[in-house]
């Protein structure tokens, strides 16, 4: 039996992975099947969330029994076959060759393309380097702002890099402080417009999902209300900062029914600045996009926590930037020196570090853990993979707000379902929809998986019906709902979660003729009204994945591993999933789970950071 004849009967590939193949032996007959079989898994592996197929690690797609070709005889085959290009590295491919081959890679030509332009982008707006700012006038306000600078502050460091380039990478984990470095950054650019005579900068905020961007804006709003305490903070610096953001989709502009969008290089953005936040989220096709769309000479300032799940489409954007760029333990000396008037002499000079080194910035103090939660030794210890130090925290109890229930398969039976539901039953028992979604904040029971026993949908489903009962309505109320598709018309967004209610009449009332109505966050009253049949594509959220999870904080969070090992564990996942949670955490799982999702990395196969990191 042929390899590709042997990974299809073992459902290693999909149908549409396998019809490639097809296409390509119809076209040639003499096409070798190792390079159908490699043909079909570079396709299988765009599905998988990499970037390219490594055929020197080709059990990272499949763990079928099947003899692998030798991989420098698989490699060479592939060199010489006319479906495959072997362009220089910054030439584009022949459009002719469905796949590219580079570096041990084999690419899907447009995945190839994706991080050619990506990395092409990347260096244009290093390039163009902003007008320059008057760092000895903008000191004053800088101090008021950052009165720590002087003592290696990361994000006085961070803000002060934003004056001087176009680029800017500002990562760390929870609470680290991005957004309020934002606000200050921001502050910081509309007061040199002042100076400079010139109108404040226009300014966009965007995330990937709508969820994402609404906590972004409300948590800028937040950090601007502190920045009003501040003496010497012009009132009016303040009046200038955004008060909206949204999804990058949006920005960028969805043409219907097409795969490019509205704004290019063609037509970039009318922005001076682009704050993207969760960036960790965006996959390569759209960053490729947004970076190629950000028009010359503007700023584009990327937020993100690289230890979170990469982006559940191809690429893992975000940890290849950070991988190029290498330590942060410094600045190049050029940029060391023209920051004194802000830094002092804080910031180590480097000699020669990477060509990204200036544009990235590591926070590392945490705020936003709440007295009650004691997160941050866990999610270090999970972050590098330590299982021992992990589990030790764990049984210890001594972590405020951290509760481990071990061997816990089922987070809906015996003590934990009164832990849960009474928090969910209060959503039905709300006086307005506003006080509904806030208590709908407060408790989420997260999962590793979709389907199975311990999966999202089939939790639901119990949760559902312990609160509704066997015969419930599909909307009845006080029922969770996730939105899971993007609908403009309906300013609805992936990640949205609403709650359906009785209707009211006029005198508050309830109106049982007009039934149920679905409500979500949003619009001038702060909410927004949709009939349930109208909403776009959703499903409960009662329970949701780590995944759906991305982008939201919630009060107390359940997270629930799986009985046993699934392939989508990984240390990210469960990193992800326990910083969610914002005064409390109950951690579900066996020893054996846990040890073998903390041994395991949601690594991508991509050629980004190579890509980035030989420009130096």
């Amino acid at each position: 039996m042929s390899l590709l004849d042997a990974l299809f009967r073992d459902g290693s590939l999909r149908t549409v992975d396998h019809a490639l193949a097809q296409a390509l032996r119809r076209l040639d007959r003499d096409t070798p099947d190792p390079v159908l079989a490699a043909a079909a898994l570079a396709s299988q592996a765009i599905a998988r969330g990499h970037a390219a197929f490594d055929p020197r690690r080709p059990q990272l797609l499949s763990e079928a029994a099947v003899e692998w070709p030798e991989p420098e005889a698989w490699l060479g085959m592939l060199a010489q076959s006319r479906w495959v290009a072997v362009p220089a590295a910054d030439a584009a491919s022949d459009a002719a060759a469905p796949l590219v081959l580079e570096r041990g890679l084999l690419y899907l030509r447009r995945y190839r393309e994706y991080e050619r332009r990506l990395a092409a982008g990347l260096r244009r707006l290093q390039a163009f380097a902003p007008p320059p700012a008057d760092l000895d006038a903008l000191a004053p306000l800088f101090a008021q702002l950052f009165p720590h600078a002087r003592d290696d502050d990361r994000q006085a460091r961070a803000a002060a890099l934003a004056l001087l380039q176009s680029l800017l990478l500002a990562t760390g984990g929870p609470g680290t402080g991005k957004t309020t470095t934002i606000a200050r950054l921001l502050v910081l650019l509309i007061a040199q417009a002042r100076l400079d005579g010139v109108a404040p900068p226009r300014i966009a905020l965007a995330a990937p999902t709508g969820r994402a961007a609404e906590r972004m804006a409300e948590s800028l709003r937040l950090a601007a209300e502190r920045l009003r305490e501040l003496p010497g903070v012009d009132a009016e610096l303040l009046a200038a900062l955004p008060q909206q953001a949204g999804t990058l989709h949006r920005l960028l502009g969805v043409v219907p029914d097409r795969p490019r969008f509205r704004h290019d290089a063609r037509n970039p953005l009318a922005f001076d600045v682009v704050v993207v936040d969760e960036a960790s989220m965006v996959d390569l096709p759209l960053m490729c996009k947004l970076v190629e769309a950000v028009p010359d000479g503007a700023r584009l300032i990327l937020l993100g926590d690289r230890d979170q799940l990469p982006s559940v489409e191809a690429g893992d954007v975000l940890a290849a930037i950070v991988d190029a760029a290498g330590d942060d333990d410094g600045l190049p000396a050029a940029q060391a020196r023209a920051l004194r008037p802000l830094l002092g002499d804080a910031v180590p000079a480097l000699a020669a570090p990477s060509a990204l080194a200036a544009s990235r910035v590591h926070l590392r103090r945490g705020y936003r853990q709440a007295e009650s939660l004691q997160l941050a030794p866990l999610a270090e210890a999970v972050r590098s993979g330590d299982a021992d130090t992990a589990l030790a925290l764990l049984r210890s109890g001594e972590l405020r707000g951290v509760h481990f229930h071990e061997d816990v398969h089922d987070p809906l039976a015996g003590s934990g379902r009164e832990r849960l539901l009474p928090a969910w039953r209060a959503i039905g028992e709300a006086d307005d929809p506003e006080q509904a979604l806030a208590l709908a904040a407060r408790l989420r029971l997260l999962t590793a998986l979709r389907d199975g026993g311990q999966g999202a949908a089939p939790l639901n489903a119990r949760i559902e019906e312990a609160l509704a009962g066997a015969h419930r309505s599909a909307y009845f109320h006080g029922r969770l709902l996730l939105i899971t598709e993007n609908s403009y018309r309906h300013g609805l967004f992936n990640g949205d979660i609403g709650v359906c209610l009785r209707a009211r009449a006029a005198d508050g009332r309830e109106d049982l003729a007009a039934g149920t109505v679905a409500w979500f966050a949003g619009g001038a009253q702060g909410v927004r009204a949709f009939h349930p049949s109208a909403l776009p594509a959703h499903s409960g959220a009662f329970a949701m994945t780590v995944h759906k999870s991305q982008g939201s904080e919630f009060e107390r969070v359940w997270l629930q591993l799986p009985r046993q090992d699934a392939r989508h564990l990984s240390r990210e996942l469960v990193y992800t999933g326990l910083t969610r949670a914002r005064s409390e955490l109950h951690l579900a799982a066996s020893e054996a789970v846990l040890r073998t999702a903390l041994s395991r990395h949601a690594a991508r196969v991509s050629g980004l950071a190579w890509r980035l990191a030989g420009q130096t």
